[in-house]
């Protein structure tokens, strides 16, 4: 199999670049790099997300598969009383994102190295963030989702952006076996914005 961006360390050759762009009103500079996941821009579904998901601003919040950044900074920027845990497990996608909360100057953000939600432990969160990683395949995807219910608190929820042609109907399947309260919160361009509520 070809190395993609679900790799934890990436063997692409450095292509660092730097990305300008507006998210939930604010600003951000964004510094991307090959090897990782929607290097050239932030990518469709994680803008969708980071528009309709819903953030109190004292809010333990995590972000799952983080990339370099956009969704978990754009969470932190919303959670000003809260905290960001921001994990992927590609070591070059980490050391992006703590850049980038850097640069950004937002530090209510820990940036951790994680497969799947291995490196948590006991921690717990009021919202959990995730843009899948669909091309680890469906077995890593609905074990992000298992884990996403055991970290949560009562009540939290588990906002997730997946399209319909990469398995909507099977991933909403999956949450409504785990979790009481599955709603479709938006659509955009084949994305489906989905909350499951805990």
């Amino acid at each position: 199999m070809s190395q993609h961006y679900y790799s934890q360390q990436p063997e692409a050759r450095h292509d660092r670049r730097t990305i300008h762009t507006v998210l939930r009103g604010r600003k951000f500079q964004f510094t991307s790099d090959a090897g990782v996941f929607s290097k050239g821009d932030i990518d469709y579904g994680s803008r969708a997300l980071i528009e309709t998901m819903e953030i109190p601003e004292g809010a333990a919040v995590l972000d799952v598969g983080c990339g370099y950044g956009p969704i978990g900074l754009s969470a932190a920027h919303l959670a000003p009383k809260g905290h960001v845990t921001m994990l992927d497990i590609n070591s070059r996608a980490v050391e992006l994102a703590r850049e980038n909360a850097q640069q950004n100057g937002i530090r209510n953000v820990t940036v951790m190295e994680s497969d799947v939600l291995g490196a948590l432990k006991e921690q717990t969160f009021d919202v959990i963030l995730t843009n899948p990683p669909i091309r680890a395949g469906k077995a890593v995807v609905h074990q992000i989702f298992e884990e996403a219910y055991q970290h949560l608190n009562e009540g939290g929820s588990l906002w997730i952006v997946i399209q319909k042609k990469q398995g909507a109907p099977s991933a909403v399947a999956k949450l409504e076996s785990l979790f009481p309260v599955v709603e479709e919160k938006g659509k955009d361009k084949g994305y489906r914005i989905i909350k499951a509520q805990k």
